[in-house]
């Protein structure tokens, strides 16, 4: 049989192979897990607390693969350079995993332990990144490895609130959604517009997308300038004024980019929906530093159940679909996971403001699981076989 098509070759010939299916396998088990712990009252074998571990595991677990696969993959597009593979590529993914277990697992090792082996992934990963950019010279890309370092010393962060040192509470986590929100707006901006036109190009369509650089400037400085204030200043009422002004000018952004005219296709409606996520849970963080009567949770879910994990579906999925060969049209199955992830956002963001809050939360967690469930069955198959063709 020829080499090219065993699954544990083909998985390590593109970043997003291994990635994509390591975030949809974790999102899914991780939940599972929290969940559980949640409505038994089971203890972890972690330093973590059980919320602090959920915390952790979503954004520098699940997230943080996602960000991998899809920069591992756009670098190689980006820079014309071949994409990591083989053994390197194999290499990160063990760093991944190997944070993974340490931190699950942590109450047996020495916090220098687990921190070594957590902050092994984004540390090598940042690296590897680094030397495909500046290899190339593609110096429009190199200020995206900024995201990627805070998010390494964000992680740094919660491991030593974690452990007792003192540092203004939840810095860590912050500085993690603020990093993983910016880095949706930039790569938002460059993908979902030109997605949309290329689709109604196809259609011979008198409308298309406005681009305005006036408007993305704005809206960008905003909304970046508004998320670094609230993780430094998450109280003060000048910086819940800031976030609303970011969601109005982000909801312009996301106006221009004419989603109404691609609701046939979900594949790329999910995009718009995700960026729409955006808006609501910045607006929502503005009311919540002004106005007691909005949870901070409902914002923070918001940006992540919805903004972060929609996005996360909606490029994983047409990137999957893309690089293996299949067409860029949803099936049913693509169709249903967005449908779920939706519902688990809606529930988990209602759930906060205290109405059935346990039925509530374990109705998204299930839909939330059942989205990844069916990512991780259904996209698997394609993520470890050769693209269609070869």
């Amino acid at each position: 049989m020829n080499h090219v098509t065993r699954p544990d070759v083909t998985i390590f010939t593109y970043g997003f192979r291994p990635f994509f299916l390591a975030a949809g396998v974790w999102a899914a088990l991780a939940i599972a897990i929290w969940i559980a712990v949640l409505q038994t009252g089971i203890s972890l074998p972690s330093r973590f607390d059980p919320l602090t571990w959920h915390i952790h595991e979503m954004l520098f677990g699940f997230v943080m693969a996602a960000i991998a696969g899809f920069l591992l993959t756009a670098i190689a597009n980006w820079t014309g350079r071949p994409p990591v593979q083989g053994a390197l590529l194999a290499g990160l993914a063990f760093f991944w995993l190997a944070g993974r277990a340490a931190c699950l697992l942590s109450a047996y090792l020495s916090p220098w332990q687990v921190l070594a082996a957590d902050l092994s992934f984004p540390l090598v990963f940042l690296g590897v990144i680094a030397r495909e950019l500046l290899a190339a010279r593609n110096w429009r890309n190199v200020p995206l490895l900024a995201p990627v370092l805070i998010l390494s010393a964000a992680n740094l962060l919660m491991h030593l609130e974690a452990y007792g040192y003192d540092m203004p509470a939840g810095l860590g986590w912050r500085f993690a959604v603020c990093a993983i929100v910016i880095l949706i707006s930039v790569i938002a901006g460059r993908i979902v517009p030109t997605f949309t036109r290329n689709w109604l190009n196809q259609r011979k369509s008198a409308a298309l997308p406005r681009t305005g650089q006036a408007v993305n400037r704005a809206a960008l400085v905003l909304l970046h300038t508004g998320l670094l204030a609230w993780v430094v200043f998450p109280e003060t009422d000048y910086v819940g004024g800031l976030l609303i002004a970011a969601g109005a000018a982000n909801l312009w952004r996301l106006w221009q980019w004419r989603g109404d005219l691609v609701t046939a296709e979900p594949l790329l409606l999910v995009l718009h929906i995700g960026y729409a996520w955006l808006v609501l849970g910045v607006v929502l963080l503005g009311l919540s530093v002004l106005w007691i009567a909005v949870p901070q949770t409902a914002a923070i879910h918001a940006l992540t159940v919805g903004a972060m994990s929609t996005m996360i579906l909606a490029v994983m999925t047409r990137a999957t679909r893309g690089h293996t060969g299949h067409p860029l049209a949803a099936d049913r199955a693509t169709a249903a996971i967005y449908v779920l992830i939706v519902c688990a956002a809606l529930g988990r963001v209602v759930a906060a403001f205290g109405l059935w809050t346990n039925a509530l939360l374990v109705v998204s967690a299930l839909f939330w699981i059942a989205a990844f469930g069916v990512f991780s069955l259904h996209y698997g198959r394609m993520l470890t076989r050769p693209r269609i063709g070869t």
